[in-house]
């Protein structure tokens, strides 16, 4: 490694000082974050018709969309990989909904206007309170598929219902489009009945709790591995958390708030929701609320194991579980809570991740969202965030680039010594027999140079090696400026 490339982790590691300073990422009591869209989605406006719909490809997108109103955006679509569309509606904190009334809907047409599945209709399960609400469309390949089988033109829909009674604010919704390839074998049936337990296991204990960092959404929610880890809520927030759950694997979940010190006799019917995501950002369940009197409450999540077939299944919350990847969990404290927890709640997650780990069906194509990497489950395990295992990653660099510098610096230093003594002691060396300093160490002379060969320096220097020998003059620590 050289000099440069150290340089060049030391100038990561201040991006990413910069990036976590950025407004918005850190969480205060006062004034829940907003979703936090992810940094490479792109700008783009949904149409009302779908003549002049905006073209979009794989990747994340940014809009914005009104009550009433209903979007179009162009897909081209080929006739061997399925498409999942995702739609995540992102209300600012604090925005009035209504419950089971608010909601978005979601789904995939082609040119003659048939839709290539059921709708899917994110929508509000917790009181009057905002929060990120998700879940996608797909345009699925299949034997036992006849609609939306071709290649050619396709549409996604977004459209915004909700009563008058609610909001009449804007609501900034994340759109999101992922490409599953082709297998390269057969189709894996649908895993048979009672292949696995519907009963929810204990949830795991630990004498430990490790502390998690919850995001504001999918772009940057915290990893979380199997473990109880520990987190601070404010009313009104919602934390997004990933865990990664590999083919044959199942989730078993806990959010828990502990006991109140305020002494309130109120109610809260709707306090802590509970959701679980899929790679896609589909829905495995409807939000899980419970309600909070000041005594420990508890939302649960049990889900089917992953697997292939899972999409055949008629349950959604199964159907939902059929691939490999990032898991999300979502959490919400609703805002009254704040009469129990003025200044915030400890949040605890029991997170186990059961099963073991089973070969994929193997797909045609690069398919590395749909998969688990050891990377990942390191991550996880460690409660890291993707800019904390990049900056893990690059301290790793910079401290390898400092000892590999450290060796060349002892070994040349030691062959430099040798070869210095050597040209001494030869007959007519300069001190060979005139009483030089023990050792026979080289002397400077009188003008200030050194003899042997000159090389340049950075800034225009030159150094000399005794020896006559050039060795590489390197600078070392962060650059001029930092």
């Amino acid at each position: 490694m050289t000099g440069r490339t150290a340089h060049r982790g030391l100038a990561a590691l201040a991006a990413l000082a910069v990036v976590a300073l950025m407004p918005g990422s850190v969480a205060t009591a006062a004034e829940p974050p907003a979703y936090r869209p992810a940094d490479g989605a792109k700008a783009t406006k949904g149409t009302s018709s779908a003549a002049d719909a905006p073209q979009i490809t794989p990747g994340l997108y940014t809009d914005v969309i009104e009550r009433g109103e209903t979007h179009y955006y162009a897909v081209t679509l080929d006739a061997k990989s399925s498409a999942y569309f995702s739609a995540v509606a992102a209300p600012e904190p604090g925005t009035k909904v209504a419950d089971s009334g608010d909601r978005l809907t979601v789904s995939v047409q082609d040119s003659s206007g048939n839709t290539c599945s059921t709708d899917a209709t994110p929508t509000f399960h917790g009181g009057d309170t905002a929060y990120p609400i998700a879940d996608y469309a797909t345009r699925r390949i299949g034997s036992d598929r006849t609609q939306c089988q071709e290649a050619g033109p396709y549409y996604l829909v977004i459209g915004r219902e909700g009563s008058a009674t609610s909001g009449p604010d804007r609501w900034p919704i994340e759109v999101g489009y992922l490409s599953e390839p082709a297998l390269k074998g057969s189709t894996p049936g649908q895993p048979g009945e009672g292949s696995w337990s519907t009963v929810t296991p204990a949830p795991p204990t630990a004498t430990g709790k490790r502390t998690a960092k919850g995001g504001t959404g999918f772009n940057d929610a915290g990893s979380v591995g199997a473990g109880v880890w520990k987190d601070r809520i404010t009313p009104g927030e919602t934390r997004f958390y990933r865990v990664p759950v590999d083919w044959g694997q199942q989730l078993n979940l806990r959010a828990e708030l502990p006991n109140a010190k305020t002494g309130s006799t109120e109610y809260v019917s709707d306090a802590l929701g509970l959701s679980v995501y899929n790679p896609a950002r589909g829905a495995v369940s409807d939000d899980n609320f419970v309600s909070y009197d000041g005594k420990p409450a508890v939302a649960k999540e049990f889900t089917a194991p992953v697997a292939y077939g899972n999409r055949f299944h008629t349950s959604d919350a199964i159907s939902a579980m059929r691939f490999a990847g990032w898991y999300y969990l979502e959490v919400t404290l609703h805002p009254d809570a704040a009469q129990f927890f003025p200044k915030g709640a400890d949040l605890t997650l029991r997170v186990d991740v059961r099963g073991t780990p089973k070969q994929g069906p193997g797909y045609a194509g690069p398919a590395s969202d749909f998969s688990v990497t050891p990377d990942e489950r390191e991550m996880a395990d460690k409660g890291q965030s993707e800019q904390e295992a990049a900056q893990s990653g690059t301290l790793r660099t910079v401290a390898y680039a400092g000892i590999g510098v450290g060796v060349v610096l002892v070994t040349g230093l030691a062959v430099w010594t040798v070869v210095a003594r050597r040209r001494s002691a030869a007959p007519g060396a300069p001190g060979a027999d005139t009483g030089a300093v023990s050792g026979g160490g080289p002397q400077a002379p009188a003008d200030g140079s050194w003899p042997g060969q000159q090389f340049p320096r950075q800034g225009g220097q030159t150094l000399q090696d005794p020896g006559g020998q050039a060795t590489q003059d390197r600078q070392f620590g962060p650059p001029r400026g930092w």
